[in-house]
């Protein structure tokens, strides 16, 4: 059962919501600073994500998970927002250049499934952000926070999910260090805990981030060699072979 786009849209309405989302976009707007001419699609609940945005993009288009809801979010041309299934998105193959995911994958029944999807709906070279709980983070172990619901991921269990899915990953980034703690969360006690965690503690992150791309080609992790066991000469039989080494005979 996923968190609910209503409970969502309290969570971020409050002063230690909003700080988280801020947060989470000081990270963002470095690898995004606009999406000038760009069709956008948020997956999941990232309206409050994507909102700074709406007037340099080309199209943003919001999408909700069917068993999250979804709240409607009007601009110039109507309703933003749409129910789908996470494994079968309607829209073209290739519609998007940049993705964001946030409250999405920690909960997903098919992970592979939906990264996969997003992978079709991502053009050539565009590119995707997901941003999920941190495993190591003080926020996933608050079950009262829409961060505590679901699975938590470290960074490179992201990556892995990405590459997994065809994605090339970029960078990876990490925020919201200090502790939800509403009394703490005004700009410049929330900036501190950000600018210490990076740089003494950048593995206590409550929410890790990674960035990948949609590449026209895909880069294979390593060569496929083999390594010839037992030669056999003068034989029709084929050699046992141990994959992932380099091709040696031996006399």
């Amino acid at each position: 059962m996923r968190e609910s786009a209503e409970r969502l849209e309290s969570f971020y309405a409050t002063p230690l919501g909003r700080m988280a989302c801020d947060m989470a976009l000081r990270r963002l707007r470095t690898l995004w600073p606009d999406l000038a001419g760009n069709n956008a699609l948020g997956f999941g609940y990232t309206a409050p994500y994507l909102e700074s945005y709406r007037k340099s993009a080309n199209r943003i288009v919001l999408t909700n998970p069917s068993g999250q809801g979804a709240i409607a979010h009007r601009s110039s041309r109507g309703v933003m927002d749409c129910l789908a299934d996470e494994t079968l998105l309607p829209f073209s193959d290739a519609t998007f250049d940049r993705v964001l995911c946030v409250h999405a994958v920690e909960e997903a029944d098919d992970l592979p499934g939906l990264l996969r999807e997003l992978w079709r709906v991502t053009q050539p070279e565009g590119r995707i952000v997901v941003i999920a709980a941190g495993r190591s983070g003080l926020w996933a172990q608050r079950d009262s926070l829409p961060f505590g619901a679901g699975r938590p991921f470290s960074r490179n269990q992201l990556r892995a999910q990405l590459i997994t899915a065809g994605f090339s990953p970029t960078v990876g980034a990490g925020a919201l260090y200090g502790p939800p703690v509403t009394r703490l969360s005004g700009p410049k006690i929330a900036s501190g805990f950000e600018r210490f965690g990076e740089t003494i503690c950048p593995g206590l992150a409550g929410l890790v981030m990674v960035e990948a791309i949609r590449r026209l080609y895909v880069e294979p992790d390593r060569l496929e060699t083999a390594k010839v066991r037992a030669p056999l000469f003068g034989s029709t039989a084929q050699p046992t072979v141990e994959r992932n080494e380099r091709v040696e005979t031996t006399e």
